[in-house]
């Protein structure tokens, strides 16, 4: 007896008509039933798909070879049974990781429950935790190749290249005075909508990384198009304080205390002859 749902789309792929969208949509639902058909089996031949859906072994080997292409499925021989025969053993198609999330995950779902029990048992200080130890897990592997750089920039452009090697399709580009980091995608933005603080923490540990304040200007989870993070192409830190720098005119000078320091130490100031001192 033949399943209902990945039936329908047999009979889409089966109407004849000029290539295009609608086509292209029919071989869509018919690759959709054919991979819901390998969710439903777990592992299923050409033959035996074909007959399960009304179709020509041809017509469905050829979306089994595209599933295959593209990563959401993969094959194995299937095992003899009887005496071996002659020609190679038959193919056995199953669903990769990459495929089954065609059918969706409930993983955000219960990433947002885990975080709720964990802030109400543990508090503020308990979710934190764990999201310093989950970025920590993310660039600890990359600390050495970011920190090698001589300054917040080239350290700038080291970050983004490990945060697109851990999914999140990192960039940077200068903008005046300093760089923005952008990450153009975020496996956990569904979550962090929730719980900022997974942005708070790794918008610190960032400042660390790179050795000056950074400011976070967008997330995706805030609803940006990216995540943007600026970072000044100086460290803060080596900043003289426009104060320090340029004493206000007729400001009166602090005399050092202690004994050998300042100008107290030195004594009056010589004046040039003729001068009168003050």
């Amino acid at each position: 007896m033949k399943k209902t749902d990945p039936a329908a789309p047999a009979q889409e792929e089966a109407v004849p008509g000029p290539a295009g969208a609608g086509q292209q949509q029919a071989d869509g639902r018919t690759r959709h039933g054919v991979a819901r058909l390998l969710l439903e089996r777990g592992e299923v031949t050409a033959v035996a798909a074909a007959e399960a859906l009304g179709l020509s072994p041809a017509a469905v080997r050829r979306h089994l070879d595209a599933l295959v292409v593209g990563g959401e499925a993969y094959t194995r021989d299937a095992p003899r049974r009887g005496q071996r025969g002659r020609g190679r053993p038959a193919k056995l198609f199953l669903l990769t990781e990459t495929g089954r999330a065609r059918f969706g995950h409930a993983y955000d779902d219960l990433a947002i429950s885990a975080l709720r029990f964990l802030a109400e048992s543990g508090g503020e200080a308990a979710l934190r935790a764990f999201a310093r130890r989950r970025v920590a897990g993310m660039v600890d592997p990359h600390r050495e190749a970011i920190t090698a750089g001589q300054d917040p920039t080239e350290r700038a452009a080291a970050l983004a290249t490990a945060l697109t090697r851990e999914g999140y399709a990192a960039s940077t580009r200068s903008v005046g005075v300093g760089e923005q980091l952008c990450q153009h995608h975020c496996p956990v933005a569904h979550v962090a909508a929730e719980f900022p603080q997974l942005c708070e923490v790794e918008t610190a540990v960032f400042a660390d990384l790179l050795g000056t304040h950074v400011q976070r200007l967008a997330t995706i989870a805030g609803g940006g198009a990216a995540c943007t993070t600026h970072v000044p192409k100086v460290p803060e830190q080596a900043t003289v304080p426009e104060q320090a720098a340029s004493p206000r005119r007729g400001a009166r000078p602090r005399h050092a205390t202690g004994s050998g320091s300042g100008a107290a130490a030195r004594g009056p100031a010589r004046v040039p002859d003729g001068g009168k001192s003050l």
